[in-house]
């Protein structure tokens, strides 16, 4: 059985190489969606019986791990060395730094892999996850799933 928990965040970013708007200092509102797999729970009086894991559980790990870090940060390359003085100016600024280009690609893919290590099958099922999905825009998403990870 496969399911899904959506959660949103909102983050600035650039991509310094590119050859269009994205090149400049903008944000999204990001969506994320957690997908994992198991086996539907069978222990009559646990919480998460009749569930492949509660859909609260799965918020506040996504949200302690990824989306409390990441929302109202400005995410940057390592690399992109003007706007990381830039940003070092401002007092306080929210900054998550990556030793990649925080393109929609490499950010679910950053995800997945932070995910992958806090969702444990602690039940006896199976549960493992399968599919990062990050939509930067309501048309524009990428896909990190644990075949290609």
């Amino acid at each position: 059985m496969r399911i899904t928990r959506r959660l949103e965040f909102d983050a600035g970013h650039r991509i310094p190489d590119h050859v269009s708007q994205c090149r400049h200092l903008h944000g999204h509102r990001y969506t994320i969606e957690i997908s994992l797999e198991g086996r539907i729970i069978d222990i009559p009086g646990n919480t998460a019986n009749g569930m492949v894991m509660d859909f609260g559980e799965i918020k506040r790990i996504a949200w302690e791990k990824v989306v409390s870090q990441w929302d109202h940060a400005f995410l940057v390359w390592r690399e992109d060395k003007r706007v990381m003085e830039f940003l070092a100016s401002l007092p306080d600024h929210k900054t998550v730094i990556f030793d990649m280009i925080p393109t929609v690609e490499n950010l679910a893919t950053a995800a997945f892999r932070i995910l992958d290590t806090a969702y444990r099958d602690t039940c006896g099922n199976a549960l493992r996850l399968e599919r990062v999905r990050l939509f930067e825009t309501p048309n524009c998403w990428a896909d990190a799933t644990r075949h290609e990870i």
